[in-house]
């Protein structure tokens, strides 16, 4: 039997090269970051991964790419969420055979349905699919799936577990009441790292946290501790950790914020699918230098690059160059 899915996994960014496409030298390194700090297991394609702003091809790459880095090591859990069944399960089978733990579904979104129509939706999904599949509510931004749906759906073998980003305690505490006992094997998650360590104490297995790109190490602390009964210090540290949140989530368009705070510990994440206005781009530096004072206080940030390493980009940017000019030299181009 495949291993219960719990604790900190990573809704992982997705960068960019200049040129505005999946810069896969980076995305690697950043993988093998977040695992040798410890997270649990990797999200790719979910929110924090701008899904909607990905082609269903580019999905499918960067879910290979993560799956590749993570062999192994830590398990993947794939966002599959597509705007149909039809392609959905398409996802799912590709995930399948790059060897994922299990796919991330969300609700239907755009068309709000009847949670009988919810229901339906992801049993039609658990019946064919031929990977384990974990529900997705969101119910700011798709059809919200309710207790009762849960509690259903908990009875199909391939459903495994649920993410909920709602934030709402009560409500993950009556869905584990309805739940656990009839399936004990099923995974609860919280999306909201705001609520992380007083949804681990009610009984959570753990998180799909956008922080945890920036402060993998934090979020994993945060987890550890609740699980250990150490109540207090994990909150001391929520409450930490909440002050870089909001600065991240509230005064940035998401998930820039979480790119910046990310970006400090050294990575580049390129430029962002989404046009910016005048006034954002004007507000930045502000908006800037909150996150790195919320940051200061978890973490250190990545020390700027050394005048050796500097130059070393310079001479392989250099190289690069002249490569691509011997090449359009021997094809008569220039």
């Amino acid at each position: 039997m495949a291993s219960k899915i719990e604790g900190i996994f990573t809704p992982t960014l997705a960068p960019l090269n200049s040129r505005g496409e999946i810069n896969e030298t980076e995305l690697r390194r950043y993988v093998s970051w977040l695992i040798d700090r410890g997270v649990h297991g990797l999200y790719p394609n979910g929110s924090s991964g701008e899904f909607t702003r990905f082609t269903a091809e580019e999905r499918l790459r960067i879910g290979a790419i993560v799956c590749d880095v993570a062999r192994g090591r830590v398990p993947v859990l794939a966002g599959a969420a597509e705007a149909n069944i039809k392609e959905t399960l398409a996802a799912c089978e590709a995930y399948a055979k790059m060897g994922a733990r299990a796919v991330a579904i969300v609700s239907p979104f755009y068309y709000r349905l009847a949670p009988d129509a919810v229901y339906a939706y992801f049993a039609e999904i658990a019946r064919d699919s031929p990977i384990d599949v974990t529900l997705y509510n969101i119910p700011m931004f798709a059809s919200p799936i309710t207790v009762d749906t849960v509690r259903r759906l908990a009875e199909l073998p391939r459903v495994i577990g649920i993410k909920d980003s709602s934030g709402d305690v009560a409500f993950m505490m009556r869905m584990i009441s309805a739940v656990r006992p009839l399936r004990p094997d099923f995974s609860f998650l919280t999306g909201w790292e705001a609520v992380l360590a007083p949804m681990i104490m009610i009984g959570c297995d753990g998180g799909t946290n956008a922080s945890s790109n920036a402060v993998p190490e934090v979020t994993r602390k945060i987890y550890e501790l609740a699980r250990a009964g150490a109540y207090t210090e994990a909150m001391q540290w929520n409450y930490r950790l909440l002050r870089l949140f909001d600065a991240m989530l509230d005064k940035f368009e998401f998930p820039d914020g979480f790119k910046y705070a990310t970006e400090l510990r050294g990575f580049n994440f390129g430029p962002s699918r989404r046009p910016l206005s005048d006034a954002q781009r004007a507000d930045r530096s502000l908006l800037e230098s909150d996150v790195k004072r919320a940051l200061s206080d978890l973490v250190e940030p990545a020390p700027a690059p050394t005048a050796a390493v500097l130059q070393l980009e310079r001479d392989q940017i250099a190289a690069l160059v002249q490569e691509v000019v011997s090449q359009l030299d021997r094809r008569g181009l220039l």
